[in-house]
C-alpha cells in the first residue's frame, strides 16, 4: 500500500537503506541530499520502504505544490525492485490532492506512458567507464582529441581539493552572467550542498590552473551508487580556449576507466554541451519531466503563476 508521509514521518534509515539498494537510487533521493534542497519534503511510501517517491514540496500564497528543487537532476520513484510503468503510474496517482501543481524530473528507469498530464523527454548524457582508458579514449570525438592536445600545451596543473566557493565565484563571473535565474540564495544553496557532500565523503572539487596559476576550469564531481556525476562546474575565457575543461573530464575518466562506474554529464537540451558530452563517447538517455496542473479554480488567470513557480524554490 502506498502511504503518504510528511515530512516529521519519514523514516530516514529506512528511506536512506532504499535509495542505497535500489536498482535506480541516485544521489539527489538522499534523505539528507533533499533536506538541503528542499527542507520539509514529504513523500510516498510504499509498505516496508521498499519503493519511494519524494515529494519536493512548499507553499507559497496559500497553494501548495511540488517543484523539482535546484541541482537536483532526477528524482520520481525509486525502488528495489524492477519497475514497471503500471508501478510508476500508481506512485503519480497517489501524490496528494492538496499539491495543485506539479513539476517534477523523474528518473531514467521511470517509464512514463500517459497522455493526460504533460509529459516533456529531457536528454542526459551517461558514459560506461568499465572499459580500459585506451578503447574509451578511441571513441572521442575528432574535436575534443584536439582539444586535449591543446591542453597538453598550455602547461596546466590539476588540483583534486579547490575550495567549493572559488568554482562558485568562477562560474558566477563568467557563465553565470548570463543566467537570471540563479542569483544569491541558490548560489549559497549550491556551497552549502557541496560541503555537505565532501563532509558526506561523496563530493570532490577538482580544479585546472594555467601557468599563472590561476583557477581557469573546476568541476563539482558526486561519486555514489556507482555513478560520478557531474554536478557543477566553472570555466573561464582562458580555460575555454586551452581546452581546461576536456583536460578535467578526461583526467576523471583517466582515473576511473576499467572500472564499473557510470561518468553522468547531468546532460543538456542545449545543442552544444550535447554535442560536447557526447565527444566523450557518451550515449543519451532520456528521462521525463512531468507537469500537472490542477488550478482548475484559477484556470488560464493563474497560468502565468504557475509557470513562474520553478523560480520559487
Amino acid at each position: 500500500m502506498i502511504k503518504h508521509l510528511t515530512n516529521d514521518l519519514i523514516d530516514r534509515e529506512q528511506w536512506d537503506a532504499c535509495i542505497n539498494r535500489a536498482v535506480n537510487g541516485y544521489v539527489y533521493a538522499y534523505s539528507w541530499y533533499l533536506d538541503i534542497v528542499c527542507p520539509g519534503w514529504e513523500a510516498l511510501v510504499e509498505d516496508d520502504y521498499s519503493a519511494v517517491f519524494p515529494l519536493p514540496s512548499a507553499l507559497k500564497y496559500g497553494i501548495a505544490y511540488c517543484i523539482q528543487p535546484y541541482f537536483t537532476q532526477q528524482l520520481g520513484l525509486f525502488s528495489v525492485a524492477p519497475l514497471s510503468s503500471g508501478v510508476v503510474e500508481s506512485f503519480i496517482q497517489a501524490i496528494p490532492a492538496k499539491f495543485k501543481y506539479i513539476d517534477l524530473n523523474f528518473n531514467t528507469l521511470n517509464n512514463i506512458k500517459d497522455e493526460r498530464r504533460l509529459v516533456i523527454p529531457m536528454a542526459d548524457y551517461e558514459l560506461d567507464l568499465i572499459a580500459e582508458y585506451e578503447k574509451i579514449a578511441a571513441a572521442f570525438s575528432s574535436n575534443l582529441s584536439r582539444n586535449l592536445k591543446k591542453a597538453a600545451k598550455c602547461c596546466l596543473t590539476l588540483v583534486k581539493n579547490v575550495k567549493p566557493d572559488d568554482v562558485v565565484h568562477l562560474f558566477r563571473n563568467n557563465r553565470g552572467q548570463r543566467l537570471s535565474h540563479l542569483g544569491n540564495k541558490q548560489y549559497f544553496l549550491l556551497t552549502r550542498l557541496i560541503y555537505a557532500c565532501i563532509y558526506k565523503g561523496i563530493g570532490e572539487v577538482w580544479g585546472t590552473y594555467d601557468e599563472h596559476n590561476q583557477l581557469c576550469a573546476g568541476v563539482v564531481w558526486l561519486r555514489s551508487n556507482n555513478r560520478i556525476i557531474f554536478l557543477f562546474s566553472g570555466l573561464s575565457q582562458q580555460g575555454r580556449q586551452c581546452g581546461a575543461m576536456p583536460f578535467l573530464i578526461d583526467s576523471m575518466i583517466r582515473q576511473h576507466a576499467g572500472t564499473p562506474v557510470i561518468l553522468d554529464f547531468e546532460g543538456s537540451n542545449d545543442e552544444d554541451l550535447a554535442r560536447f558530452y557526447a565527444g566523450f563517447g557518451s550515449k543519451r538517455v532520456t528521462y521525463h519531466r512531468i507537469i500537472m496542473n490542477r488550478l482548475s479554480v484559477f484556470g488560464q488567470i493563474g497560468l502565468r503563476f504557475v509557470r513562474s513557480l520553478r523560480k520559487l524554490r
